[in-house]
């Protein structure tokens, strides 16, 4: 009997596929849910019961927490990377790792098929097919919920007559929890004129009172919050604890799938956008201009093709050794103030801040050159410019 390696999360899809995969296909089906932070140790136990009450020959966990901050969340930081000025990669980043994680597996206990719960109409699915041709090609890839273009109503219909009822209202929004935030997706991200109400969010909105927080960066890593240092993972992960509550981050992303196509889903990501702004602001206190200038460009690329799957093209090994090079002196701490539904980034403190009042005051005569030494650079530094107007009589 061949043996198929079946990205598990619990979820309706993946249910589907390991009934399929082992009643209407004869396969062997080890299942794995690779845990990227969005998982309690409670819902680890529930998702390996849930496994092997659907029949699996085995069922594996693998946290991949640690290393999918190592990565690859921590070039997002250093690159300040929002996709289209707004999602900060919260799936897009875990399908990456997740997809490697379950490469890897399969070629460890030598499985002859790989098989995960995509659709036909998003990223996903290329992402893992992409990354499963690279890493372990020749393995056979099976997609039933893309292949038999099967709804969620047929799925649950499917389920229902094999015994494992499952919950409409539960399929309702599919949720997707990871360390770098959550995605949303229901009924109204199918729509280009709704909003996802109150109810679909995870985390409601119960936190008044405003209050101000500080968070650490050593080398453009977030390492401290309000003063204990922590570690990278836990100030993402208690940030997130703290934000959340106060409905900050929750937003709806636009974007153009991989396969060609408009796409729209919902995001709660506090933490990650607190993250992004807090760092982004100590970089513009540390970075020369042509630093930040150079680094928009080259994380605008890196965000992009890893949102298309494409972490394992050794550009982007080039590329994170740009953005860890250009974190040298992003160092200090940024004050943030937390109000219901919006943050105020207040301000940085840091060693390496080139506002340094020793070198003259906003605002005030500059000690470091004269009047004079500015009306002889002007005309220097418009030179070619005065030349064009006075050729072409535009002076």
């Amino acid at each position: 009997m061949k043996k198929v390696v079946l990205a598990f999360s619990g979820g309706l899809d993946t249910s589907f596929c390991c009934i399929h995969l082992s009643k209407d296909l004869g396969l062997e089906v080890h299942s794995v849910v690779v845990n990227t932070g969005g998982f309690s140790d409670e819902e680890i136990k529930n998702i390996e019961a849930r496994a092997y009450e659907l029949g699996v020959k085995s069922h594996t966990t693998i946290d991949e927490t640690e290393d999918y901050y190592r990565d690859t969340i921590k070039y997002l930081i250093f690159g300040n990377v929002l996709k289209n000025a707004t999602y900060p990669l919260s799936v897009s980043a875990e399908r990456v790792v997740q997809a490697t994680a379950i490469a890897n597996y399969a070629k460890k206990i030598g499985a002859q098929c790989v098989a995960h719960g995509s659709t036909g109409a998003g990223n996903d699915q290329v992402r893992f097919d992409m990354i499963f041709n690279t890493l372990i090609p020749g393995v056979e890839i099976i997609t039933p919920i893309r292949d038999l273009k099967l709804s969620r109503e047929a799925e649950i219909d499917y389920l229902g007559k094999h015994g494992f009822p499952y919950s409409a209202e539960k399929a309702k929004y599919s949720i997707n929890k990871g360390l770098w935030g959550t995605s949303v997706g229901g009924a109204e991200t199918l729509t280009s004129n709704q909003y996802l109400p109150e109810s679909a969010w995870p985390t409601p909105a119960t936190s008044t009172e405003p209050q101000t927080i500080t968070i650490d960066f050593e080398k453009g890593e977030p390492v401290g919050l309000n003063g204990e240092k922590i570690g990278a993972v836990k100030v993402i992960q208690q940030l997130q604890d703290i934000a959340q509550p106060y409905g900050i981050g929750r937003d709806i992303h636009v974007g153009d799938t991989i396969i060609g196509i408009k796409g729209r889903v919902g995001f709660e990501a506090a933490g990650p956008i607190i993250l992004v702004k807090a760092h982004h602001t100590l970089e513009k206190h540390t970075l020369t201009k042509w630093q930040l200038s150079w680094k928009d460009q080259i994380a605008a690329f890196y965000g992009n093709w890893m949102h298309e799957g494409q972490m394992h093209d050794p550009v982007m090994r080039d590329i994170e050794a740009f953005l860890t090079s250009a974190q040298e002196m992003v160092t200090g701490r940024v004050i943030v103030e937390l109000h219901p539904y919006r943050f105020v980034v207040v301000g940085v403190e840091s060693e390496h801040d080139l506002m340094n009042n020793k070198f003259g005051s906003y605002g005030e005569m500059n000690e470091g050159y004269t009047g004079d030494d500015v009306k002889g650079f002007s005309k220097i530094f418009g030179n070619q410019t005065n030349i064009w107007h006075k050729v072409n009589n535009k002076g």
